[in-house]
């Protein structure tokens, strides 16, 4: 049996409804919810339960990035799973090596670019990202399912990590020290990349970085990522911080990065449809380098 082919990192929602029910197609939700934490804050909260009560995509299978697509024993939240919990993950969603794989979220496309990313990591290519996610499925009245849809039986997945995906903290550093030549993209929100707001008791952004925010890279009215000059507009300060007008061509090395390498997905996947191959996601994030008392953070908060 032949893969079902995809067009590119993204695909449109009139694509997906056109091969809903291929042989071999996965489609998986991927909505992890930010909810109000008692004594203020926030958690994380698998989005499950929203995936069977208020509805999915017909045939979508539900993919936990909190507790399946994580290592549970990471130090820090989201942290990356291994080569053998990446291949139980996949393959308890029915994923295969023959697979083909779709994924959205409820949100603007982070959680989902968390599994787009980790699966091309492991050396899984058939995988794109839903374009708008469940918003934009929604606002084009289409159908949606409701209650738990059971993954198919699949073939094994083969898991083998890749090269060049990830840096850890201590490329980051050497980043920060200028012993290595690469660009470090922060996709927070500008208020914490100034140090004005920030969840961690260490404040602020890896020195040296700019400030590419996940959630301006989509449209807010349809939660499709920008196209064109619109998106090279807003990656504007990574492509002007490696040299170059835009993603053609450059060689220099972006790493992004977020609070728990979850927005820094979705910056990656941005700057793959933009054109720039060189990218990575520091995994730990502000999450492990605000950790370290000793790991300098730079603030421009009054």
């Amino acid at each position: 049996m032949s893969s079902l082919a995809l067009p590119s990192p993204l695909i449109s929602t009139q694509w997906l409804a056109d091969h809903l029910g291929s042989d071999g197609l996965v489609v998986l939700d991927a909505t992890v919810l930010s909810v109000q934490a008692p004594g203020g804050g926030h958690r994380w909260l698998s989005g499950y339960n929203q995936y069977l009560i208020t509805g999915h995509i017909p045939g979508s299978v539900f993919a936990d990035v909190l507790e399946v697509f994580s290592d549970p024993n990471g130090s820090f939240d989201f942290a990356r799973p291994d080569a053998q919990q990446i291949a139980a993950a996949a393959a308890s969603i029915g994923i295969g090596d023959d697979s083909t794989v779709v994924v959205y979220d409820a949100s603007v496309g982070q959680w989902a670019s968390r599994i787009w990313w980790l699966l091309r990591s492991f050396g899984f290519e058939r995988v794109a990202v839903l374009d708008g996610g469940l918003a934009k499925w929604n606002s084009e009245g289409r159908t949606l399912d409701t209650g738990h849809v059971e993954p198919r039986p699949t073939g094994p997945f083969t898991a083998v990590e890749q090269p060049g995906f990830w840096v850890d903290k201590a490329f980051v550093a050497s980043v920060v020290t200028g012993e290595t030549d690469a660009v470090l993209v922060c996709a927070l929100p500008p208020s914490d990349f100034s140090g004005e707001t920030g969840s961690r008791p260490r404040r602020g952004h890896i020195p040296g970085s700019v400030n590419v925010p996940a959630g301006r890279l989509v449209d807010r009215g349809s939660n499709a990522y920008l196209r064109g000059e619109a998106l090279s507009e807003r990656l504007a300060p990574a492509f002007e911080a490696a040299g170059t007008a835009d993603g053609d061509g450059a060689e220099i090395l972006i790493v992004v990065y977020c609070g728990g390498g979850i927005a820094a997905a979705s910056g990656a996947l941005a700057l793959t449809i933009a054109g720039h191959r060189n990218v990575a996601v520091y995994d730990g994030s502000l999450n492990e380098w605000s950790a370290d008392e000793a790991a300098p953070l730079a603030s421009t908060a009054a």
